[in-house]
Parts: structure tokens; C-alpha cells; sequence
């Protein structure tokens, strides 16, 4: 089955890129990040601390989650519990990035990314798709955008959903974010070698996506 991965760092638009690219070619969609952000927000809710590289990677492989999918969008059920808000809070975004530094924790999700992979196709959002859970792609691409720009829209992101956020903590928070991800030991957030690199600073969501569905086309991924 024909995947294609959207990969780059907090804030460049991959997560929406990923969802509309799905709807528009009608296939499987993976949050990768939603996986890791509920694995921190369980053990947040646990009381196991996220530094506990073996809990951590026992709490990832036995996750109880479930993905519902509906007119409003898609539920994240953890537990029997809807947490779809709860793991959208910057708080949970940032337990999530050192959870995710935990080579227990990758591991332990590895198997359930990859069985996402079912027909027709798969669009897999993340920060190592191209790189590490789908190494053969046949499509990869490395989206990114300016700091500041990734800053602005996470913003007005909040803004939208009621939560008043601060531009340069945003700032901050990301930049640490950036550098966690890229210097991690395990699965460090980069671009794979034959990635195609599209820089979205500028675009708005409607060019970036019909860039990415003319590489779909030249790859001759859909009939």
C-alpha cells in the first residue's frame, strides 16, 4: 500500500497538510504525534514520571486508545475517556517532546504506526515517518516554515480555541522544541534523503496542498 509521509518540525502546518491530503485522496490518515502526546498525557494522569524510560515504553505499547472518526473531525478516546482537547494543551505538547526522546517509548509505538498502513493508502504525519516507520515511502515530504511564522499560527491556533498565548513564550517554546527534536539520540527530527523539502512560509494551506498532490500525481500514486 502506497504511503506518504509528512514529516517537519511543531508548527509548520503538517498536521492540517496531512489531514486534507488524506480526505483528498480518500486514505487512511496517522497522527503520529496525537500517539505520543497521549502516552504523556496517561502518564501525567498515572503519576509516572515522564523520565521513567521503562514505564514509559510499558505505558506505550499497552495504550489504550481508540481513534473515532465522525463529521466533527476525529475523537482520541484514551481510556474510554475523550481527551481529542486535553492532549491539544501546550503543556501536553511539551511532555510529549521529552517523552518522545525515549528510545522505550519509540519502540514501543513502532508496531502500532506501521498497522496503520492499510488500503488504499496512508497519509503519516510525524517528525521521523520518512526517516524511521516508513522508510519506503514512495513519497516523503519535509515540510517546514519560518520560526516566527510557526509561532503566529500556533497563536492564532490558541487564540482560536479560547487559550490567550504569549508570542515570545511561543517563541521560546518552540525553539526548544526544535532543538529537542533535532538532537535527540534516537530518531532525531531531519529530513530523509530523498524527501522532497517544501517550504510553506508565505503559503497558505490551499497552495501548500496542491503542491504535495502534484507530487502525489508524479508519482503516479493514485490511479
Amino acid at each position: 500500500m502506497p504511503v506518504v509521509t509528512i514529516d517537519g518540525p511543531s508548527g509548520s502546518g503538517k498536521g492540517t497538510l496531512s489531514r486534507l491530503l488524506a480526505g483528498a485522496l480518500g486514505w487512511h490518515f496517522l497522527d503520529s504525534g496525537a500517539l505520543y502526546r497521549l502516552v504523556a498525557l496517561a502518564a501525567m494522569r498515572d503519576g509516572v514520571p515522564l523520565e521513567d524510560a521503562p514505564r514509559m515504553g510499558d505505558l506505550a505499547a499497552s495504550l489504550d486508545v481508540d481513534f473515532v472518526a465522525g463529521s466533527g473531525g476525529t475523537q482520541v478516546v484514551l481510556c474510554g475517556d475523550d481527551v481529542s482537547l486535553a492532549i491539544r494543551e501546550e503543556s501536553c505538547g511539551i511532555a510529549a517532546s521529552k517523552v518522545a526522546v525515549l528510545p522505550e517509548v519509540r519502540e514501543g509505538l513502532l508496531a502500532r504506526q506501521r498497522a496503520f498502513r492499510r488500503k488504499p493508502g496512508l497519509v503519516a504525519d510525524g517528525r521521523d515517518m520518512g526517516t524511521v516507520v516508513f522508510p519506503d515511502a514512495p513519497l516523503k515530504v519535509f515540510l517546514t516554515a519560518s520560526l516566527e511564522e510557526r509561532a503566529t499560527r500556533r497563536r492564532k491556533q490558541l487564540k482560536e480555541q479560547g487559550i490567550d498565548a504569549n508570542l515570545h513564550a511561543l517563541l521560546h517554546d518552540l525553539a526548544e522544541r526544535d532543538a529537542r527534536d533535532a538532537q535527540r539520540a534516537v530518531a532525531p527530527l531531519r529530513p530523509a534523503d530523498d524527501a522532497m523539502m517544501l517550504d510553506s512560509s508565505g503559503m497558505d494551506i490551499q497552495t501548500v496542498l496542491d503542491q504535495v498532490l502534484e507530487f502525489v500525481s508524479a508519482r503516479h500514486l493514485v490511479v
